[in-house]
């Protein structure tokens, strides 16, 4: 199965990957560095669990889910015998914005992992991502690579070489197939790691370093796109950084609100970011348009999304505060990863097979991938997670 991404900006990732439950490790690293931020620790002191942001993620990931059911052409025809289109000839048209998702899953990406690489070592930092993404995405590879492989499925699965390349995170920069086709995301999320941990975890988190990091990443990505050149594209993600970093911001606020620099991160990160939204996803209507995506709608989600987090950030969110949030955002990740190739199938089974309506398909469809990520999160990541994090950080 090869799998090509016909926009830009489909397919959530991963802000489903980050862990942002545990911070008081950088609370007291940042006590004891509060001469550099010239304010009291105890005025920047984060809430422990953000269960808002768990909802949201789930809310970003069924966005991208609805994209992926019925706001896009590909794959998704031929699991419904007709175009989406068809099936959903009012709703497709909003549907389709669902891929802006991912927009929101990298600024709530960059929140989180500022959050949780405060005050780890390079080595811990390290060990908590790996050991968050990579459980439920090699159980994910392996489920979608067998479920291909059955006779009765109609859908190619990679090549057995492809398939074991996949286990690496490294088969898109390396030509291969993807047997996950959300994976581009990972893809950004891995790189986005990597920028954060050499120049911020690697010589010690503070407020001044994360601030730099910012500004320098934001007029790098800049020079990137000016440049034309394919690596620093590929290294610096012009666009995509605007998101992640303007989640960085935000993370900032969540700290001190009244610092000056992080709302001028924030509003650039989301000026850059509409910008790069508008120019990758929005087409004028015609006759061989799949659908028709108003460039004053997708300012108008992508600012939502900036909002949301800011609203979390912020503590106007505080009083969504249920435990089953918490469930949520823990089902988010692998229902990322699963609900696309696999939702094909259920979807080609049920309706083309025993003649269900569309909507309830749609709706069975989902309920089916929230009920295999649940499975995933129970047998997989909570029991490989902590072992795989240990194993990680063993003699250091």
């Amino acid at each position: 199965m090869t799998t090509t991404r016909q926009d830009t900006g489909v397919a959530p990732p991963a802000a489903a990957l980050v862990d942002h439950g545990r911070a008081d490790a950088g609370h007291r690293t940042e006590q004891a560095r509060t001469a550099d931020a010239g304010r009291p620790a105890e005025q920047t002191r984060p809430k422990s669990r953000l269960r808002a942001l768990d909802g949201l993620r789930l809310l970003a990931a069924l966005m991208v889910a609805g994209y992926h059911y019925g706001g896009r052409g590909g794959e998704i025809t031929e699991a419904w015998g007709s175009s989406a289109a068809v099936q959903f000839p009012t709703a497709h048209t909003w549907l389709a914005y669902g891929c802006l998702g991912v927009q929101i899953f990298f600024v709530i990406s960059g929140f989180v992992i500022c959050l949780s690489g405060w005050g780890r070592t390079p080595l811990a930092f390290f060990a908590s991502r790996a050991s968050r993404l990579l459980p439920a995405y090699w159980a994910a590879v392996v489920l979608v690579t067998a479920v291909f492989a059955l006779p009765m499925v109609a859908y190619e699965a990679v090549s057995p070489s492809d398939a074991l390349l996949n286990l690496t995170l490294l088969q898109q920069p390396l030509g291969a197939d993807r047997v996950l086709g959300v994976c581009w995301t990972l893809w950004a999320e891995v790189r986005f790691y990597a920028l954060f941990a050499l120049c911020v975890v690697l010589p010690g988190v503070n407020r001044r370093r994360v601030v730099l990091f910012c500004a320098g990443w934001t007029l790098a990505a800049a020079l990137a796109r000016a440049s034309g050149e394919p690596f620093l594209d590929v290294l610096l993600m012009p666009q995509y950084a605007p998101y992640f970093i303007g989640g960085i911001g935000l993370y900032l606020l969540h700290r001190d609100r009244r610092d000056v620099l992080a709302w001028g991160i924030v509003g650039v990160s989301w000026l850059l970011g509409q910008h790069y939204a508008v120019a990758d996803l929005w087409h004028p209507d015609g006759p061989d348009a799949f659908s028709y995506r108003s460039s004053v709608v997708i300012i108008l989600i992508v600012t939502a999304g900036f909002a949301a987090v800011a609203a979390v950030a912020l503590g106007a969110l505080n009083r969504i505060d249920r435990p089953w949030l918490t469930v949520a955002g823990a089902l988010t990740y692998p229902f990322y990863l699963v609900h696309e190739h696999l939702g094909w199938v259920v979807v080609g089974a049920l309706h083309r097979g025993l003649g269900v309506p569309s909507w309830a398909t749609f709706a069975l469809t989902l309920a089916a991938m929230l009920g295999l990520a649940w499975l995933l999160h129970r047998f997989v990541e909570r029991r490989f997670t902590p072992l795989l994090r240990d194993a990680l950080t063993a003699g250091r």
